[in-house]
């Protein structure tokens, strides 16, 4: 049995984190951290505390679906006890993402921009797509979109897409966010990013590489949250007792 805390634990993944786990038998939600004490609610199924230093319950992996403001409190944490963490809070800074790679020398942490299994294979997908047909002149550029909630833009899903493409190119493109104030043709060695918020859209990603008279694009749609938490609970469960490290989906999946 995998018992979790879940950081984040009022927002609306990690509730959707917490139904899903209730399907498994082998992985139990034991209590939550979040900015508000919520202790002796029964629709919540279990304690949620204000801060680690007030959890009892013995826990083996802590899932973290929060916000970037939050990310150095649970940091400060993981580095003091070593707990393993599958870290899924996307819009970090360069600082944080730096401090997250040095505390995973000393405790086992799961980083993915995205924690559904179709994301982690089209990562695959569009570097071998990448190589195939950027030097055969075809533009790359991917659109996102996502609810209105979401803070962040563009998705870590998006940049991890682009980093993908752009890994299996030696990094030759420029990512551009913006091409408004520009007048002029596109360059072949950028790859544009762009956001859609709005809604109730749970995540649409599209890649296009657009050649001569054709077009081929990859989609990925969700169609609701369970995947990533679904995702999220599986790397849990492959995260308990790994040794230090830093992992990731493509880790989950081999």
């Amino acid at each position: 049995m995998t018992k979790v805390l879940l950081f984040g634990a009022m927002g609306v993944m990690c509730k959707n984190v917490a139904n899903c786990a209730k399907a498994m038998d082998d992985i139990e939600i034991v209590a939550g951290i979040d900015r508000e004490d919520h202790l002796d609610d029964p629709a919540i199924g279990f304690p949620v505390y204000d801060s680690f230093d007030k959890v009892t319950e013995e826990f083996d992996v802590i899932i973290d679906f929060s916000v970037a403001l939050a990310i150095d409190k649970l940091l400060d944490y993981v580095e003091k006890t070593g707990k393993a963490c599958v870290q899924c809070t996307t819009g970090l800074n360069d600082a944080q993402l730096e401090r997250v790679k040095e505390i995973s020398k000393k405790a086992p942490i799961l980083r993915s921009a995205n924690m559904s299994i179709g994301v982690n294979l089209l990562l695959e997908l569009v570097k071998t797509a990448a190589q195939k047909l950027y030097e055969r002149g075809f533009d790359i550029d991917i659109v996102e979109q996502h609810h209105r909630r979401k803070a962040d833009a563009p998705s870590g899903t998006a940049l991890a897409l682009a980093d993908a493409v752009n890994d299996a190119l030696d990094n030759k493109l420029d990512y551009i966010y913006d091409r408004s104030e520009r007048r002029q043709q596109r360059p072949h060695e950028e790859i544009g990013i762009s956001s859609v918020r709005g809604g109730t859209i749970a995540g649409v990603h599209d890649i296009i590489f657009a050649g001569e008279d054709e077009v081929i694009t990859f989609n990925h749609t969700a169609y609701s949250r369970n995947i990533f938490a679904n995702g999220a609970l599986n790397a849990a469960k492959f995260l308990k007792n790994k040794e230090a490290g830093l992992y990731s989906m493509q880790d989950v999946l081999r």
